[in-house]
């Protein structure tokens, strides 16, 4: 299966870690390049490479950023100097932003340098940049437009964010090597990651969507995953920005920002009691932990994404049950759900929806399929567990 991963920094890095112990080559991650700074001279890829030192398993899963094990001798020697040392780069580090911006320097498209340095560190998955043209997320707050990193490194993203650009990305295009990867993709996954400023960016990129579309068009799905947990991030100040930007912080919120590009959605347990809110956004839902507490975690949740049992959601009215699209799927008598005469009914809807009695389970035990009934005058709403 070929997985295309849309990614941000830490929590991208671990759910590409668990696609490409799956997966292995198959797995592309587009990454987000808004954050990307230069900092003595020297290009940072912040996102890109927090991605790649985790495929590699070199990263600092302490610090949440850089390589396992650093030294700090050249930021000393600069703090010494009497240089600006906020953003922090270990000796190690340093060495891949000085490469790097040396193979930049002699002409290297950014694409074409991150597969390089990938090959370097023997890494079997691909990771793109979203553009090889530079792109800078910039956010709005009391004290007027801050680069990312002046706000979430310097200030400890203390300000109030009130609104979002990316400068740069009208210029901005897909590259080659992105195209041919969403045109081969069996799926497409959108990691839990900020959807601001980390997944934002990355569809902002003039052709971006309407490349996406076309994969979609031809029934590639598209799976996000929320970054918000019983309304709080995993991780950063996604929940923070959500909510000075007047949206919701909550996985619904989450989905909503994806509605109409992302056909399935992962949400946590935690946030089960909003399946069918999301599901009223035209997505299927995925009821499952999705917090990556560890190795095997990052696998678990890897693996429940692209073959995991979405749900989906039909409405029973009067004889017919129909899908969300409107179609008629079987003819039975709702104010009857007898055992037998229930699977009967979705043994015959199976002929044209794709569904058999496996997938259907009996009304009596409907708590523990997740397999809801929600009764209104003259209508019941369904959701059948769907492989």
């Amino acid at each position: 299966m070929r997985v295309v991963l849309l990614a941000g920094g830490v929590g991208g890095a671990k759910l590409a870690d668990g696609l490409a112990r799956h997966v292995g080559p198959d797995l592309t991650v587009i990454v987000n390049t808004g954050d990307d700074l230069e900092v003595h001279g020297l290009a940072i890829w912040p996102d890109h490479d927090t991605v790649a030192y985790t495929l590699a398993d070199l990263d600092d899963e302490i610090r949440g950023w850089g390589l396992r094990g650093e030294s700090w001798t050249v930021m000393d020697r600069l703090e010494e100097l009497g240089e600006l040392t906020w953003f922090r780069l270990g000796d190690r580090d340093m060495a891949t932003h000085l490469w790097r911006t040396d193979r930049l320097h002699a002409g290297a498209r950014p694409t074409e340098v991150a597969l390089e340095l990938q090959r370097a560190m023997r890494i079997a998955s691909r990771i793109l940049p979203m553009a090889d043209e530079p792109v800078r997320t910039e956010v709005l707050t009391t004290d007027g437009w801050l680069e990312f990193q002046e706000y979430f490194v310097h200030r400890h993203q203390e300000p109030v964010v009130h609104e979002v650009r990316f400068r740069g990305v009208e210029a901005a295009k897909p590259t080659p090597e992105e195209l041919a990867a969403l045109d081969a993709a069996d799926v497409i996954v959108i990691a839990p990651s900020n959807p601001i400023v980390s997944i934002a960016p990355i569809l902002a990129v003039p052709g971006m969507r309407a490349a996406i579309d076309v994969v979609r068009a031809r029934g590639c799905p598209v799976v996000a995953i929320s970054g918000i947990v019983g309304g709080r991030a995993i991780k950063g100040p996604a929940d923070r920005m959500l909510a000075s930007l007047g949206r919701e912080s909550s996985a619904a919120g989450v989905a909503r920002e994806y509605a109409g590009l992302a056909d399935r959605f992962v949400l946590d347990d935690l946030d089960a009691a909003t399946a069918d809110q999301i599901a009223a956004l035209g997505m299927r839902t995925l009821v499952t932990d999705t917090i990556m507490r560890d190795d095997a975690g990052r696998v678990r949740l890897a693996g429940a994404v692209p073959w995991g049992s979405f749900h989906d959601v039909y409405e029973v009215d009067g004889q017919r049950i129909r899908d969300r699209e409107g179609r008629t799927q079987t003819v039975f008598d709702p104010s009857d759900l007898a055992k037998e005469l229930f699977e009967q009914a979705a043994a015959r809807a199976g002929h044209s929806a794709g569904l058999d009695a496996r997938h259907v389970v009996p009304v009596q035990e409907a708590h523990a399929a997740r397999l809801r009934l929600a009764p209104e005058p003259g209508t019941h709403r369904v959701r059948i567990d769907q492989p």
